[in-house]
């Protein structure tokens, strides 16, 4: 067995074992020992904004409690973020005994993070699983196809939709959003001769994401060729062509020009 693929069995086996599992795309759920965490279990909203908060700077060092506080609540005091923090504790280690430390916040003086290699959080295997698409997509692709499928799988909509509106939820949103369309765009590319059928459907997926993703026209365009379907791959040029007249005022791109132009030119 390859080591990439070791390494999407043992991302498989980490979200069947965590003994706490976040979701945050499409919906933000969170599971201990198998069991849903109810919302009321958390308390005050603010409990569960610092969690989310934490899941959504998990991949910076230890963070400052008051740069935490500053980002998550205008008017705030010290007792906000100790009863926030101690919301979550008590959520996922209802049992934890007294004068122990945390087992999933990991606390160094009065800076936290979350514990990544404790807590299963979908976000985070999304990008582990395209990680492992991206590095063997030339060499294995085999196992490339399943790293991109296994990605696809975990996404479920979009960061955090109930915090949409909260200025430290965009970066994460957008960079979830930006590797779900790619996991789309490389696995219909692999798929394009094998099944151009699903090359499709995994296109639309990604332009119904935006629908100004010109590489998921230009892949839908190959498919329908694929397919023998001509006069398809000439529409979906053309509603391309629309798309980005409307969005943005530009035309699609030389290479996607040019590719209708040989398009064309079948008999």
């Amino acid at each position: 067995m390859s080591e990439f693929k070791q390494q999407i069995l043992d991302l498989e086996h980490f979200k069947e074992n965590a003994e706490v599992r976040i979701e945050t795309l499409g919906n933000f759920r969170v599971w201990r020992d198998h069991e849903k965490i109810e919302a009321k279990e958390f308390g005050r909203d603010k409990t569960m904004q610092l969690l989310q908060y934490l899941i959504a700077n998990r991949q910076r060092n230890a963070l400052h409690k008051e740069k935490i506080m500053d980002d998550l609540w205008e008017d705030w005091n010290d007792r906000d973020f100790k009863v926030a923090m101690h919301g979550i504790n008590k959520a996922l280690e209802p049992n934890r005994q007294s004068r122990t430390e945390p087992k999933f916040i990991i606390r160094q003086g009065v800076s936290y993070q979350i514990d990544l290699e404790k807590v299963w959080i979908d976000a985070e295997a999304l990008e582990s699983f395209i990680i492992i698409g991206n590095k063997t997509y030339t060499s294995d692709s085999e196992v490339s196809k399943l790293a991109f499928q296994h990605a696809i799988d975990v996404y479920r909509g979009s960061f955090l939709p109930n915090r949409i509106y909260e200025d430290w939820t965009s970066e994460e949103r957008e960079k979830a959003q930006l590797l779900i369309l790619g996991a789309y765009i490389s696995l219909a590319e692999l798929l394009l001769n094998e099944n151009p059928s699903e090359s499709i459907r995994l296109c639309q997926n990604a332009i119904n994401i935006d629908a100004t993703w010109e590489d998921a026209y230009r892949i839908q365009m190959k498919a329908y060729i694929a397919k023998g379907n001509r006069p398809q791959a000439i529409k979906t040029y053309m509603k391309c062509e629309v798309i980005l007249e409307e969005e943005y005022g530009i035309s699609p791109l030389p290479e996607t020009k040019q590719l209708l132009k040989e398009i064309e030119a079948i008999n």
